[in-house]
């Protein structure tokens, strides 16, 4: 570990990590899309993150900070979504109306997804009590350090102006925003290994 601080949030964490990330997402443009009413949104979130990144526990590339306050699951090479488990959550919790969009909005974040060997860091927040003094920083330099020790890119959605901009200063480049139907604006955003010196 680079950093001493950021622990590895084991499978037995995983409903409280999840947790957290609950607390972050809750006014993302892209979660709130999908779910506008809260009730539901808080019914399907951990079943959606569980589909997309719940290997990460396994696999120990769920990373959190401050007793859970921090957490970023990053899945790495190889590793992949639960593809029918989320197109299950997906047909039962979104409204109908949505599902023509939502699937053409799919379709666009997939084809932009990388066929190279690299990191994806599918969600990460800090619970909302707390943002603002750095934790998701640290969390994001603590991976970067395991790609660029690997040599391999990393790659994320950015679904704010705010993270995108953040994710800018440690390297990510966009290589495509997504916009389709009805849905927010993403940003697709890839960073290559930088060397060491």
């Amino acid at each position: 570990m680079t950093d001493q601080s950021v622990g590895i949030a084991a499978p037995g964490d995983k409903d409280k990590a999840i947790a957290t990330l609950e607390l972050a997402f809750a006014a993302d443009p892209v979660m709130r899309w999908f779910w506008p009413d809260p009730a539901v949104y808080r019914a399907t979130f951990s079943r959606f993150v569980g589909a997309i990144a719940g290997e990460a526990f396994e696999h120990r590339t769920a990373l959190w900070l401050d007793d859970g306050h921090a957490v970023a699951l990053w899945l790495p090479p190889g590793l992949v979504a639960d593809d029918d488990a989320l197109l299950q959550i997906m047909l039962e919790s979104v409204d109908p109306d949505l599902l023509i969009d939502l699937s053409a909005f799919a379709d666009v974040i997939h084809e932009h997804h990388p066929v190279v060997e690299h990191w994806y860091l599918p969600f990460t927040g800090v619970d909302p009590f707390i943002q603002g003094n750095g934790l998701g920083s640290t969390l994001l330099r603590h991976a970067l350090a395991t790609c660029d020790l690997h040599e391999l890119p990393a790659y994320l959605e950015a679904s704010t102006v705010r993270s995108r901009l953040l994710y800018e200063r440690f390297g990510f480049r966009e290589i495509g925003a997504i916009q389709v139907g009805t849905s927010p604006r993403v940003w697709a955003m890839m960073r290559d290994p930088i060397p060491p010196r």
